[in-house]
């Protein structure tokens, strides 16, 4: 199989010069970076997850857009491609180098598609194995985010000596470095490049000057301060090519080009919340989500989502949410909010994704800072060519069927999986946002704060599909649908490892589901009793609400270690049969406006 003839251009691109974070090796000269970072797997490896990878190629229609969106566009695919290579730095100190090195091979071996899938050079392995597939470092609990060779435990016991710099040093948008010559020196002479980040850090200059060792909190900005900078002048760009025709989004493109050089996004997130966006472009820009900080969940990603509007599908999903405040008055716990109903909210097709955005994710809702979502509320972006996409749906329904008695084919549904995923998405605007006592959950709940987020928002969708069944909205074959999707959900075809939080949520959700009944095992497939299904969910729903209003991570903890069981005569047999039945594991995704081409086209 021949690698894509964009990868190199792309990497070209990505590789550009920036200030990378100092736990990264120093650049080396180009042909001994070549010379020391290989692909080393087989080809036969390569092919064993490429013959199980699903290719999608996503079209781009421009002729809605007027010329000034189009124009708008071009700026910031350049600014996503830039956001790609920040992300694959973040994932791995030797991130950049091993794309240097892979963007000088045009060998057959599969390297640049795994690549490509995985943001790097550690992939994915069918039995669910992080491994190498270039000659790097093995991938670590640092990451890029922390010093190389941090752990939980040194970092514990750091801020346990010095807990004044724990507030900097959990900031999600900054990389902590090791505070020696080196790396002040580094993070000094971008403020001195770039003044205006003196102007939006102050006391940073200072706070490096006096650093005599331990560890230095990095404003991103500063730590990548020339992809950062690029990004900026992008966005400026792009907004003043739409401002006559759409002056609600020109102010957010603005705001959020000084919000990626200030790392202080509530400008930004104000702006694409609340403002009425009347043209047919949408992004999602800048670091959010902190599933890939593996030892306190609380780094963000860079990521960026450029979107174009669903017209017809936005209109009629904005009329079906006038039941919010109903289903969050419905949920079990006892301080219910009063949630707008007008949330922003549209379905759109996919342009282009880069970094922690890139992939099949079917929906995003943000912000996710408790105080913002209180201040503004939430925007909900639902990914109409993945959600709705046949090929996607095929595997999905195959998995199921597998797994279910034959009684249960054919009770899953496209329009079940929407609903579901929509609620889901809405599901994190309601109920608990922060503790009792006021602190934000990923302060209180560490590394299991996004597990735990990702659940409740699970099992408000299912407690808002009763409701809305309930008040007439839904038909019962439509809640079936979603309940069955539900199931889907949560049905696991290798034992999740517990660092990702998605496979360990659907695990603890899978056994609750034996224990309380919805599910029985019988003669190798799982049977579903969908008369218990409304008191399972609002027994577990219960649980987490709980666990999250109390800030409770030990509790967490214990739900964790309680429900994630893995039987090799129960979990493990429909496991193999869903993996029997699936043609693919993984997807590539290709996008037609960067000038990928098709997967049947010749490379």
């Amino acid at each position: 199989m021949r690698p894509s003839l964009i990868f190199p251009a792309l990497m070209a691109l990505c590789l550009s010069a920036c200030a990378t974070a100092p736990s990264a090796p120093l650049p080396q000269p180009e042909a001994t970076a070549q010379a020391r970072i290989v692909p080393t797997w087989t080809v036969d490896q390569f092919q064993a997850v490429l013959q199980r990878t699903q290719r999608l190629h996503l079209a781009f229609d421009p002729s809605s857009l007027s010329e000034g969106e189009r124009a708008a566009v071009d700026e910031l695919l350049q600014a996503g491609r830039r956001m790609q290579r920040l992300y694959i730095d973040q994932l791995h100190p030797q991130g950049l180098a091993a794309a240097a090195a892979l963007s000088q091979r045009m060998d057959e071996t599969g390297a640049h598609d795994l690549f490509r899938m995985n943001n790097g050079p550690i992939a994915t392995t069918l039995d669910n194995r992080r491994e190498p597939f270039m000659n790097v470092a093995p991938e670590a609990p640092a990451r890029n985010f922390y010093p190389a060779g941090a752990t939980k435990e040194t970092l514990d016991a750091y801020l346990a000596t010095h807990p004044e710099q724990r507030d900097a040093l959990m900031d999600d948008r900054s990389v902590v470095w090791a505070a020696n010559a080196e790396n002040v020196l580094r993070a000094i002479a971008a403020l001195d490049a770039h003044p205006a980040l003196d102007t939006l850090h102050p006391g940073l200059r200072a706070r490096l000057v006096a650093s005599e060792g331990g560890l230095l909190a990095i404003p991103y900005s500063v730590a990548y301060a020339e992809d950062i900078f690029f990004i900026h002048d992008r966005l400026i760009a792009a907004a003043g090519h739409v401002e006559a025709s759409d002056a609600a989004f020109a102010r957010f493109l603005r705001l959020r080009a000084r919000d990626l050089i200030s790392d202080d996004y509530e400008g930004g997130d104000a702006a694409w919340v609340t403002g009425d966006f009347t043209g047919n472009l949408n992004a999602e820009i800048g670091a959010y989500e902190t599933y890939d900080d593996s030892i306190y969940g609380v780094k963000a990603s860079f990521g960026f989502s450029l979107l174009q509007r669903d017209v017809a599908r936005s209109n009629e999903l904005r009329a079906a949410l006038r039941d919010i405040q109903v289903v969050e008055n419905a949920l079990p716990y006892g301080a219910h909010k009063e949630v707008r109903t007008n949330i922003p909210v549209g379905v759109y097709n996919i342009i282009a994704d880069f970094g922690q955005a890139r992939g099949t994710n079917t929906a995003t809702i943000l912000p996710n800072e408790a105080y913002l979502t209180r201040q503004y509320g939430r925007t909900i972006l639902m990914r109409g060519n993945i959600l709705l996409n046949p090929q996607l749906f095929e595997g999905n329904e195959l998995a199921f069927n597998a797994a279910v008695a034959d009684a249960h084919h054919g009770e899953l549904t496209p329009d079940g999986m929407f609903n579901r995923t929509l609620w889901h998405e809405i599901g994190h605007y309601l109920g608990v946002d922060q503790t009792a006592d006021g602190r934000d959950l990923d302060v209180a709940l560490q590394d299991t704060a996004d597990l735990m987020e990702e659940m409740k928002a699970d099992l408000v969708s299912l407690t808002a599909a009763r409701i809305l069944r309930q008040r007439g909205v839904f038909s019962a074959e439509r809640l079936r649908g979603i309940y069955a999707s539900g199931v889907r959900r949560v049905l696991q075809k290798n034992r999740p490892r517990r660092d990702p939080p998605y496979g360990t949520m659907q695990l603890i959700q899978w056994n609750w589901f034996l224990d309380k009944g919805v599910l029985r095992f019988a003669d190798g497939r799982l049977h579903i009793n969908y008369a218990r299904y409304p008191a399972a969910v609002e027994g577990l729903l219960r649980e987490v609400l709980a666990m999250q209003r109390a800030g409770d991570r030990d509790a967490a903890n214990a739900i964790v270690e309680r429900w994630t069981t893995w039987r090799p005569d129960l979990h493990e047999v429909i496991a193999e049969r869903m993996r029997a039945s699936e043609r693919t594991r993984f997807a590539l995704v290709t996008y037609e406006a960067l000038g990928d081409p098709a997967p049947n086209n010749p490379r």
